[in-house]
């Protein structure tokens, strides 16, 4: 793990087979969550068991077949890369125990989990059924992909998957939530939550720069991430700018107080969500129809 000056907050991914990334939550400094990013070729089996946690699986590219005792499920249309279509989500709640076959000559998956004392049913949802939302406006806009959302049947993992077009704003106005905040309601206004920001850039030598602070600055890193790499936000506001040329991904895990992503915008910066023009045509840059049959 890449140090910054004074928090851990980048994760260099690797290459081959196995697992190539890993954050964990003893690692990481915080309570909530962990990920990691597998790499399999076919026939390959990944067994496992959940246990006092709960597990939200993305399918980054390939297809696989899976046996757990909550139910089995299949893909038949995954997608070439991540700039190929959208991804297969499968939760598993805790006390789960599963048996995953690489069916495709390669599979690459991401997996974030933290720990539950509720239980839900194991859930596996389709490329079609990811809500698409373009979020934004201008060279700020961007798409997010709806897997593991507010208001999913869990406890406390969120996952969404987002596409930054060259030489766009993502994240920003950029957000913060890392402090509990509810109105007289008790409507959640900001959730308190750690994330991870898992990368894949479109062209092997592109990158993009992420940017994690706080309002005193007692936290104020930027840093180059490449693909693979992941960026560790335990606090503070975090946006993110791909570079120019090159199409940006990233996987969001989040876990904490609320199963929401309820935030704080940065004041300096809220007036920019009322100056936006329109929205970036290239958006979306992938959908449904663009995932592979029979991959």
């Amino acid at each position: 793990m890449r140090r910054s000056k004074k928090y851990p907050l980048v994760s260099e991914g690797t290459e081959g087979f196995g697992v190539y990334q890993q954050v964990l939550a003893k690692d990481a400094g915080w309570q909530h969550l962990n990920m990691e990013a597998r790499l399999m070729k076919k026939g390959e089996v990944w067994q496992g068991e959940t246990g006092d946690n709960e597990y939200a699986i993305i399918l980054l590219s390939g297809n696989y077949s899976v046996v757990t005792d909550k139910g089995s499920w299949q893909t038949t249309n995954g997608r070439t890369s991540v700039f190929k279509g959208i991804a297969h989500t499968l939760y598993l709640p805790r006390h789960t125990s599963f048996s995953l076959t690489a069916t495709s000559d390669v599979l690459d998956i991401s997996y974030g989990w933290t720990a539950s004392d509720m239980d839900f049913p194991a859930r596996f949802k389709t490329p079609e059924e990811a809500a698409i939302e373009i979020r934004g406006g201008d060279n700020a806009t961007r798409q997010i992909n709806s897997l593991v959302e507010p208001g999913f049947a869990c406890q406390k993992i969120i996952a969404v998957e987002v596409y930054t077009p060259s030489g766009n704003w993502s994240s920003f106005p950029a957000h913060k939530h890392d402090e509990r905040k509810v109105d007289t309601n008790g409507n959640v206004l900001e959730a308190n939550l750690v994330e991870t920001y898992f990368y894949k850039i479109e062209k092997p030598e592109g990158f993009a720069i992420q940017q994690v602070y706080n309002d005193d600055r007692s936290l104020d890193e930027i840093m180059k991430v490449k693909n693979n790499d992941v960026v560790l936000v335990p606090k503070g506001y975090h946006p993110v700018v791909a570079g120019h040329g090159y199409h940006c991904y990233y996987l969001n895990f989040l876990a904490g107080s609320d199963q929401s992503l309820a935030n704080t915008p940065d004041p300096d910066q809220v007036w920019i969500f009322n100056s936006w023009k329109g929205k970036d045509p290239r958006i979306p840059l992938v959908t449904a129809a663009m995932n592979t049959p029979s991959l």
